[in-house]
Parts: C-alpha cells; structure tokens; sequence
C-alpha cells in the first residue's frame, strides 16, 4: 500500500512538473512570437538622426547639432542604449554655442551590432574612424560621462594633439575598477538579460523600468528609446564592453596623467558602498595635474538628466577660459 502511494504521489509530481513546463514553453513561445511582430511594427521609428558612417564594413552613428569653433564629443557610458537621445538636454543647453557630436558605439543606438573585440584601443579606433567619416576633425573636447572616461583618457594619451580637454560628466577613473566586479561571469550575465530581451520578456514591464534617468525625453522618444530597448539591449557588443573594461583600465592607469585642462563634474555616485570613495579617486587621479577644477553636483550619475543649465554654464565658463 505504502509503495503504490509512493509511486501515486511521484507520478503526480511528474505530471505536474510536465504540466509547469509545458505552460512555460507555451509562454515563451507567445512571448517571442508577439516581440518579433512588434518589432517588425517598430521598424519606422528607428531612423537614425544623424550620419551613418561606415567603419570597417559595418555602420557606425554620429549625430551632431550646433555651430561653433569647438566641437565637444559627448561619450555615454557603458550599456547607454541610445547616447543621441541620452545627452538631449545638452544639445539644447550648449548647442547654440558649440558643435555638438555624439558617436555611438557598435551595439549602441542605432549602431551595427559587430560582435567582435571591444577593448579600449578598438573602441577608439571605432570612434576616430566613425568622426573621420562623418568629416568631423579635431581637436576635440571630450566630454565623457562614466566609463567612457577610460575612453577619454587613453585618446589624449595616444593622441594628445587630438584631445584639446576633458570635461568630465562623472566619469570613471582606473582605480574605480579595483571595486568594481569582473571575471568571467560579466559576459554571461549580460548575455543572459540579452536573452531574455530577445525573448520578449522585457515587454511585460512598465517602460519606466527601462527608461532612463530623469524626466527630458518626448513621448516619441521615449517610443524610440524603448524600441531601441528592446532591440539591442545588452547585446554582444555591450556584453564584450563590460567584459574588456578591468583590462582597459589598467591599460588607462599604465600610462602617463594627461596634463591638460580638465573640468570634473562629480556626482553623489556609491562605488563599493561609499558616497566619498567615487569623489576621491577622481581628486586622487588629479594630484600633480596642473589644470584640473572640480565641480561637486547633489545629484545622481547621469548628472546631465538633473542639472543640465548649472552644467552648461560651468561648461561655457570653462571653456572661455581656455581662450
């Protein structure tokens, strides 16, 4: 009696195992069915405003706005699913004064997706042919938000007659990285959100769980930016990014300080659990520099969502000066 209530008892957990399966099988099935139709509906918002560039056989995006005798080059930080859009509120603050150019990465906006290296000296590459392309020379004044510092950084360290400053919109210094997490795991874990947004799963959160910092994007862009979302998120590319940046970084950190003008924009940031800790690396980095000034700004990373006027203002302040 005991045995064949043991094999009863088994056999319904079996078949409700089978049963949960099936159900989830039907439910991804529907969900991917229903994303890849909504995607092909989603096609005519994605025209890209800018230039598509052609670099090394695929198609890079560089969107500028505004005149002027400097050209500022807005670099996003890692994972920033559409940097043209991301940097709106600076466009409209400074483009009046300034050329503006924002160039997107592989597997960001509307950028090729290229699944191929992603360390710090092809990503520069990328970006230098891309500006090339679009007919856009230098010098520059870059203006890297987060990770893209590291990117700032090694260009006026390998290029230094392209780099005329730096203005810092938070970005990230090497020695941020020795709190940061990495190993083999980065890739995967991106690849396995990736996934999951290719399987339409994204599609049953609210938008503003994907929508960026701050209230400064249209109903037509935020429509553009979750399209995009829901694209390319996490992809290959972002994935080999993350991947490559404790390496990056210590590439950065091997070589000399650039010692020119710089303006730090510095922001409330928790690295490894501290408000201080992400501020003094950044004053750390600057010891011995000669033209550095700080800007420290109550407000979250993307400090250009929160405080665009007071950072247009320091920014053409700044830059007068350099006359």
């Amino acid at each position: 009696m005991n045995a064949m209530t043991h094999g009863k008892k088994k056999h319904i957990i079996r078949k409700v195992l089978l049963i949960i399966i099936g159900m989830t099988a039907v439910f991804l099935l529907f969900s991917f069915i229903r994303h890849r139709v909504m995607l092909e509906g989603e096609k005519d918002l994605l025209t890209p405003p800018g230039q598509m560039v052609d670099v090394d056989g695929h198609k890079m995006h560089v969107y500028s706005v505004g005149e002027g005798d400097k050209t500022l080059v807005l670099m996003a930080a890692s994972g920033t699913v559409c940097p043209s859009l991301d940097f709106n509120n600076l466009y409209s603050s400074l483009g009046d004064d300034y050329r503006i150019v924002t160039v997107e990465k592989f597997g960001y906006g509307y950028s090729d997706i290229v699944n191929r290296p992603r360390d710090i000296a092809t990503i520069l590459s990328d970006t230098r042919a891309a500006l090339s392309g679009a007919g856009i020379s230098g010098p520059y004044i870059l203006c890297p938000h987060s990770y893209s510092g590291l990117e700032a950084l090694y260009w006026a360290q390998t290029y230094p007659d392209e780099v005329e400053a730096i203005i810092g919109l938070d970005m990230a210094f090497p020695d941020a990285y020795n709190y940061t997490k990495g190993g083999a795991l980065v890739e995967p874990y991106y690849l396995v959100q990736n996934g999951l947004i290719n399987l339409g799963i994204g599609r049953f959160f609210s938008d503003d769980t994907f929508l960026p910092e701050g209230d400064f994007l249209s109903d037509d862009e935020e429509k553009i930016y979750i399209a995009l979302v829901n694209r390319i998120g996490n992809n290959i590319d972002v994935a080999k990014e993350a991947s490559a940046a404790k390496a990056s970084a210590e590439l950065v950190a091997s070589g000399d300080k650039p010692d020119i003008p710089m303006l730090l924009f510095l922001s409330e940031k928790k690295l490894d659990g501290s408000n201080d800790l992400w501020r003094s690396i950044a004053y750390e980095y600057a010891e011995g520099l000669n033209y550095v000034s700080f800007v420290e700004l109550d407000c979250g990373h993307y400090i250009f969502h929160y405080e665009p006027e007071r950072i247009a203002e320091e920014i053409k302040a700044f830059l007068q000066d350099l006359d």
